[in-house]
């Protein structure tokens, strides 16, 4: 039932975003004086496709494929059958240090990678680890990962087309204020997909392990173990992160997860 309701609202958001899409490319199309059609492929195809490699190469930068040997052979072998279980093809796993303990999947269903911070694996029991990969799974098995990297796009193509519309009668400094509330507005569509889809991922992850304890303790060893510690993780890749670790004001406003706490309490009830 979750995953339907993750479903309609991810369509009803990207309802909304291609609406505004096709109204930035129907501007930029008549401020041009060229065919609607290649403004359209340009704004539609090729800009969102170019977001997504470059969003996916940004994620996975300093990041290094995982062994399939040593400390990490248990990973591979968790991952390997909680994939099964999703009917998921294995996902390329990297490992990073990032300063703290965290976890992250991007890409597409059929080529996702899931990273998992150095820090994370020192910290977490294998039944905590096991959660937190069946999350990161339950997020390639969800399709919004995608979701997550082109609404960005959408909203940097959106914001320019306000940024032009608003500067033909106006001086620049209003044009730009214009271009940021466009920016937050988009970002709160977003940032609020991105807030349900991570209670999904909660809940498949509970379902496919069983329980929902091991993933409740390690956010909670996650929380705890991020205090006084700064993250290296590019503020791009927060929102896919398992746990935000941000704690900024504008975070807090316009926050990519629920509260740790709700979040642990689903899972527990």
């Amino acid at each position: 039932m979750r995953n339907t309701q993750l479903k309609l609202r991810m369509a009803f958001v990207g309802f909304v975003l291609f609406a505004l899409y096709f109204a930035a490319a129907l501007f930029f199309s008549a401020m041009f004086g060229v065919s609607l059609l290649p403004v359209l492929a340009l704004s539609i195809i090729v800009l969102p496709a170019a977001q997504y490699k470059f969003g996916k190469w940004m994620a996975l930068r300093g990041t290094e494929e995982m062994p399939n040997e040593g400390q990490y052979r248990e990973i591979h072998q968790m991952t390997e059958s909680l994939s099964r279980d999703m009917g998921l093809d294995k996902p390329k796993l990297v490992v990073q240090d990032m300063g703290v303990p965290n976890a992250f999947a991007t890409g597409r269903k059929g080529a996702g990678v899931v990273c998992v911070s150095n820090e994370l694996i020192q910290l977490l029991e294998r039944d905590e680890l096991e959660g937190v990969i069946a999350h990161e799974l339950a997020h390639l098995n969800n399709r919004d990962t995608i979701t997550m990297i082109l609404g960005q796009s959408v909203g940097m193509v959106i914001s320019y087309a306000v940024f032009f519309f608003v500067r033909d009668d106006n001086n620049f400094f209003v044009a730009y204020a214009a271009m940021m509330i466009s920016q937050l507005l988009t970002t709160i569509l977003v940032m609020a997909i991105s807030r349900y889809r991570e209670y999904v991922a909660d809940d498949d992850a509970r379902q496919y392990i069983g329980t929902g304890d091991p993933l409740a303790r390690a956010l909670e060893k996650i929380s705890r173990g991020a205090e006084g510690r700064e993250s290296q993780v590019d503020e791009t890749v927060s929102a896919l992160c398992i746990l935000n670790t941000d704690r900024s004001l504008m975070q807090k406003l316009f926050a990519s997860h629920p509260p740790t706490e709700k979040r642990i309490e689903k899972l527990r009830h």
